[in-house]
């Protein structure tokens, strides 16, 4: 059991959460959602006590429970670790780890040659994998995981979602996976920044995430409408009132001294005029809800035409080092089809789709673009957000950048700062602002929509749905493969194989 009580943070001043009060109990699965930069990384940490860079009040109890934590990545002083070594150094309980150890792997879909791999060698998905064969052996009471879906297989990431059935521990987590949030979130907590990100409000309720998401439109959709209708009631009875007092008082500047009588009663009528004005004015209006802006963005002047020739790929085999991933694999694309490219963890994925884009760079009939699996491959060649996005730091170009920023909910200070300290959701949206500048009319995607927002998501589809250009993808993300892709690859061993 975990409680918290009147818990705030901030950060230089900016509050993320205020008087958060929350228990947890045994088989709640809690899901935190919000926007990029929010705080929802900040929350997990605050909780576990490892935050060093927020301030922090309140009550945090979490009654002698041991607590796993699943970080967003693994941190860089393990990288040159073995898997082995990651697993069980320092770890007391050895033998009945052991034991357990292979029930596991073949639970999660890994042979036990990956133990003597080095970390650093291992695919994202693969190192999300033995991060979560950490937790299993430790058999931790509650367990914390941020982003637990990145990279995962979609076999894995059904294995994912029934452990988090199936188990009776609480479970906190951050995930942009909405197809995870739906089949397994019992509890819901929305964190926001709204009054143009000045004020921090969160949301609280033990629900599941489809109904919380149906609920919220659909209050927002009725508070709007019925301050709407008040707000027009409220002008047409105002402006009445107005023309009535005009009227009045025309009266009682052209009325003749010869009649007090009819002074007093004008004077008398002003007066009562005057006091429902008052009321009126006091009158309490539902008012339009105060909810966090959608993103907002889309291609302009794109087009590829159907005929056109984008790639025909024949590769003998797809290597890493010496390593063979696979064999045999061909690949033609023409026109602007959307296609997205699925396989297990570790059968070549980005490195088939980052040869696909070495391969189209330096094409000069087509404009290609590339957000690859692990952005900072890209970012860490640029120091400040406006670096990347406007390399020619022209007027004209950097207004525009500011204005998409704008719209991809960036603060100011975000737009002008630098990319390191910007969130991974904050990273994954300054790609898609990138590729829209650019125009580019193809585009090569290694996991799109792994690091933004479930709220933000659905956006994102529905902009690539309805993008003319090429796409060129890999995703495990099931809502996007449904909606945007209409040709589905699958990644083997043996080769590249379309699905029918």
């Amino acid at each position: 059991m975990l409680e918290i009580k009147a818990l705030t943070i901030s950060i230089n001043g900016r509050y993320l959460i205020k008087n958060l009060n929350l228990t947890l109990n045994n088989s709640d699965k809690l899901a935190i959602i919000g926007e990029e930069g929010n705080g929802k990384s900040t929350l997990l940490k605050s909780i576990l006590g490892i935050c060093e860079y927020a301030e922090i009040s309140g009550k945090i109890n979490l009654k002698g429970n041991r607590i796993g934590y699943l970080e967003q990545s693994i941190s860089a002083n393990k990288l040159d670790k073995s898997v082995y070594e990651f697993l069980f150094i320092d770890e007391t309980d050895y033998y009945d780890k052991i034991n357990n150890l292979y029930k596991y792997l073949k639970l999660i879909n890994l042979t036990d040659d990956i133990l003597k791999q080095k970390i650093r060698t291992l695919s994202g998905g693969e190192k999300v994998k033995i991060s979560i064969l950490k937790l299993l052996l430790n058999e931790y009471d509650i367990l914390f995981l941020d982003e637990p879906t990145n990279d995962l297989d979609i076999e894995t990431l059904e294995w994912l979602e029934n452990f988090i059935n199936s188990t009776s521990k609480p479970i906190i987590y951050v995930s942009h996976d909405e197809t995870l949030l739906a089949n397994t979130a019992n509890m819901i907590l929305h964190l926001e920044q709204i009054k143009k990100q000045t004020e921090c409000r969160h949301t609280l309720l033990k629900i599941d995430y489809d109904t919380y998401v149906e609920q919220r439109l659909r209050k927002i959709e009725k508070q709007t409408q019925v301050a709407r209708t008040e707000k027009r009631e409220f002008t047409k009875q105002h402006e009445k009132l107005q023309r009535i007092m005009q009227k009045v008082e025309y009266q009682q500047n052209t009325i003749s001294r010869a009649d007090p009588h009819g002074a007093k009663v004008l004077k008398k009528k002003m007066h009562s005029l005057k006091s429902q004005e008052k009321k009126l004015d006091e009158t309490e209006l539902t008012e339009v809800p105060d909810v966090e802006e959608s993103i907002s963005f889309f291609f302009e002047d794109v087009e590829i035409p159907k005929t056109k020739n984008i790639i025909n790929l024949n590769i003998d085999e797809l290597k890493v080092s010496d390593k063979v991933l696979s064999k045999n694999i061909k690949l033609d694309v023409i026109g602007n089809v959307h296609l997205c490219i699925i396989g297990k963890n570790g059968v070549g994925k980005s490195t088939l789709i980052k040869l696909i884009y070495n391969e189209l760079k330096d094409r000069n009939d087509i404009k290609v673009g590339y957000m690859p699996q692990t952005y900072d491959d890209v970012l860490n060649s640029y120091n400040h957000v406006l670096d990347f996005i406007c390399p020619n730091g022209s007027k004209d170009e950097i207004t525009k950048a500011r204005l998409l920023l704008g719209n991809m909910k960036f603060t100011r200070e975000e737009m002008i700062g630098k990319i390191k300290d910007l969130s991974n959701g904050s990273k994954a949206k300054l790609f898609l602002v990138k590729l829209v500048l650019d125009k580019c009319n193809v585009l090569i995607l290694d996991e799109p929509t792994r690091n933004v927002s479930p709220l933000s998501n659905p956006i994102i589809r529905k902009v690539l749905s309805e993008y003319n250009g090429t796409i060129i993808s890999v995703s495990h993300d099931r809502k996007y493969i449904n909606e945007v892709i209409d040709n589905l690859y699958i990644l083997t061993t043996d080769g590249l194989l379309k699905e029918k």
